[in-house]
């Protein structure tokens, strides 16, 4: 069994996880997960986040407004987020970013709400999870204006953009995808980042890998994304998740579990 199995983007308060979660949260630790760091989409998941880290001591979690909710979003939110970020137990400002695919909120929007956040981040000094999707030029604009401390999550990007979010000062997460049958741009990617700026993400209960795909996944799948990534690295499965392990703890300040 690997050890030292790091989650850095799950979202466990997720209505899918509410028939077993008391279950099956309390035996990760059994399967060699060491730490997650719940994500969060709105301030109501802001909240759910907070209350598994106050349950579970190997939880952690990130308080932010996803692009999908960024037309709901209003002034006094900012401010609301910045007493969530003081809590102990939250790490980073996220997730938040652009979503070009849905189009849930206007594109317009998604930046506005999106640039309010990295001045956030920026101004209480912590890291932020990024999602982009199908948005990668704006993306982009705005990392390379706030050059910000954290990740990439669930990165889509080419083996280029991968070398320039490095550049930037960031780090980047890959997840199931890198396992699926026509992987190669995900695989390239993950090529081009150096060891020490690679993670390890589930985003559960999305993306399970294969040969689980189209199951809910949990972070006990990271193994098959670890297997993945050592083939790429040329390296062990478990020296991959030593290393993404040590490297989650630096993005996100975390001294010990």
């Amino acid at each position: 069994m690997y050890q030292n199995i790091f989650d850095t983007h799950a979202h466990y308060d997720d209505g899918r996880f509410d028939a077993d979660r008391d279950q099956l949260l309390p035996s990760l630790p059994q399967k060699g997960v060491v730490a997650v760091v719940n994500a969060a989409s709105d301030l109501a998941t802001c909240q759910s986040g907070l209350e598994l880290t106050q349950k579970y001591p190997f939880f952690f979690c990130a308080v932010g407004v996803h692009p999908h909710q960024a037309e709901q979003f209003q002034s006094g939110d900012l401010e609301t987020l910045a007493r969530l970020a003081k809590e102990p137990k939250v790490v980073a400002i996220g997730e938040i970013g652009l979503d070009y695919h849905y189009d849930f909120s206007p594109r317009e929007v998604q930046k506005r709400v999106f640039e309010a956040q990295l001045r956030l981040a920026r101004d209480l000094q912590m890291p932020v999870i990024i999602h982009d999707r199908e948005a990668h030029e704006d993306t982009l604009t705005l990392l390379r204006r706030y050059r910000p401390q954290g990740i990439l999550h669930c990165f889509s990007g080419s083996a280029e953009m991968a070398r320039e979010i490095v550049d930037l000062g960031m780090y980047v997460a890959f997840g199931g995808a890198v396992t699926f049958k026509n992987a190669r741009k995900p695989l390239e990617a993950a090529a081009a980042v150096p060891m020490d700026r690679l993670l390890v993400e589930t985003d559960c209960p999305y993306m399970a890998p294969e040969p689980l795909r189209g199951r809910r996944c949990d972070s006990s799948m990271i193994e098959f994304v670890a297997n993945r990534l050592a083939q790429v690295k040329g390296i062990e499965p478990q020296a991959l998740l030593d290393q993404t392990c040590e490297n989650a703890k630096k993005v996100y300040k975390i001294e010990s579990f």
